[in-house]
This record gives structure tokens, C-alpha cells and sequence, in this order.
């Protein structure tokens, strides 16, 4: 494969939000993402985001369709529009999960799986993790690696 652009990672996933400005502050002081791009169309409406997590990158936008030549936007939705359902979750590695844990709580994350230990084998790896919905009720996977084994694939 040929290198990404310089900054960007190979895959990044891209999150709809009813209210995309106020989902980008709370995922700054929920989960410690960081802005690196917030483009603003008009009326402070939120064309385009880029946020980051270490080497990790989102992007975070609207919901409204009423952009025009844009059929496609019909189809986007967040969970908080369509009873909480969600065809997707994300997994983000941090380096202390009980820290984490701890300040996504302190934010008004709900918490929908405990911090957690799971060990896959001597072969393979041993994480912590938890799970929280955000403030539109996408659900995110928090890890911390605690272990690796030999066997990463396969």
C-alpha cells in the first residue's frame, strides 16, 4: 500500500450528531479528544471536523439534509433520532482506563459496561476496557492493553 496523506491515519470513521458543535465539546471533556479542524459554514453551522485522540482521528458532523446535491444526506442519523439504535461502535485505546473511566463519568457518560478485564490467553492479549454511550447515545469501547502474546491474528 502506498502511505496515507501526511496526519491521517489509514481508516477514520466519521459520527452524525443532531447538535454536531455541542457533541464536539462534550467529546473534548468527556473522552479528551482535541480539536485539529473545525470548518464553519453558515450561521456557525458545522461543515467539516477533524478530532483527535493521539494517532487517532474522527470527524464530526451534522445530521440536517437540507443541504442541497446532497442526497445522500437523507440517510444520516444519530442515535438520539431513531431510539437510541446504532449500526456501529468505536474502540479507542488510552493509556490509564480507570482514569478515563473516571473523567468520562465525571461528564455525565453513561456507563454501560463497567471497567472489565478480559484475557484472551498467554497467546494472545489481556485487556481492561469499558464501554459509555456518548451525549447522542453512540456507544464507544475504551481499552487499555495490559498484555500481548504472540498471536495477534488469527
Amino acid at each position: 500500500m502506498k502511505p496515507t496523506p501526511p496526519g491521517w491515519p489509514r481508516i477514520t470513521a466519521a459520527l452524525f450528531y443532531d447538535d454536531p458543535r455541542a457533541a464536539i465539546d462534550w467529546l473534548c471533556r468527556a473522552f479528551g479528544f482535541e480539536v485539529r479542524l473545525l470548518v464553519e459554514g453558515e450561521g456557525g453551522r458545522v461543515e467539516h471536523s477533524e478530532l483527535e485522540y493521539g494517532d487517532g482521528l474522527i470527524m464530526v458532523g451534522g445530521t440536517d439534509t437540507r443541504r442541497a446535491g446532497q442526497p445522500w444526506r437523507e440517510r444520516l442519523a444519530s442515535p438520539a433520532g431513531i431510539g437510541g439504535r446504532m449500526t456501529q461502535n468505536l474502540a479507542v485505546y488510552v493509556d490509564d482506563i480507570e482514569a478515563h473511566c473516571a473523567r468520562a463519568r465525571a461528564a455525565g457518560a453513561p456507563i454501560s459496561v463497567e471497567p472489565v478485564t478480559s484475557d484472551y490467553g498467554d497467546a494472545y492479549w489481556s485487556d481492561r476496557s469499558y464501554g459509555a454511550f456518548d451525549c447522542e447515545g453512540h456507544m464507544w469501547w475504551f481499552l487499555q492493553r495490559l498484555r500481548t502474546g504472540g498471536k495477534l491474528h488469527g
